[in-house]
């Protein structure tokens, strides 16, 4: 958990060191040189990650407590816990690196919303990218792998042509989102083999 923690730091600092004109390049390409009557779009878009990641858990929750199906609670509850483990790593991370949003540390960056918080990594991206990874996980067809990554690479690129992000911020946060949810899968895993395990030898 420690070592998950600490290399999106290490990537980090890494980018940073290397590719900081680069960074900064590509977001004022995306940025700077965007399609200006998408702006709404991408606004609304960005807009839906906290509604789609706080609703779609409690749906999938709600849904297998009307059915009585334990295997559809246990996948909301999975997927609600890959939520929290993600937004905390990211907000740690965030307290932790206090990078400034390109839109305040270039005047060129033309912002089109403002952000109190930090901007390493994307929380929109990060949460997006959790709760894709965790419906794939939990429903294996293309029909939700699909549309489920879809909606989470909008979100991301939502974020830097808004102008609140840089592209590492995007990149960090699509790895921090998609390892929670693989973590959490596979401590869920463990923690039920250990059970069965269990149950096997006093039987």
């Amino acid at each position: 958990m420690k070592g998950f923690f600490f290399i999106p730091i290490l990537v980090f600092n890494c980018l940073i060191g290397n590719g900081q004109n680069a960074d900064i390049n590509l977001l004022r390409e995306i940025n700077v040189g965007r399609n200006k009557n998408l702006d709404g779009s991408f606004e609304f878009l960005s807009n839906t990650t906290f509604y789609v990641v706080v609703g779609t858990p409690v749906i999938i929750t709600a849904t297998g407590l009307i059915l009585k199906d334990k295997q559809t609670i246990k996948k909301g509850l999975l997927t609600s816990s890959s939520i929290v483990v993600n937004e905390l790593l990211t907000l740690s991370l965030k307290y932790s690196i206090k990078r400034t949003r390109p839109y305040k540390a270039y005047p060129d960056i033309d912002n089109q919303a403002d952000e109190s918080d930090a901007s390493f990594p994307s929380g929109h991206t990060s949460n997006s990218f959790a709760l894709a990874t965790s419906l794939s996980m939990d429903f294996p067809k293309w029909y939700v792998i699909a549309p489920s990554y879809l909606w989470a690479g909008s979100v991301g690129y939502s974020r830097m042509h808004l102008g609140v992000h840089y592209p590492t911020d995007v990149l960090a946060g699509a790895l921090i989102g998609t390892g929670s949810a693989i973590l959490c899968s596979v401590v869920n895993k463990r923690f039920l083999n250990r059970v069965k395990k269990r149950d096997l030898s006093i039987d």
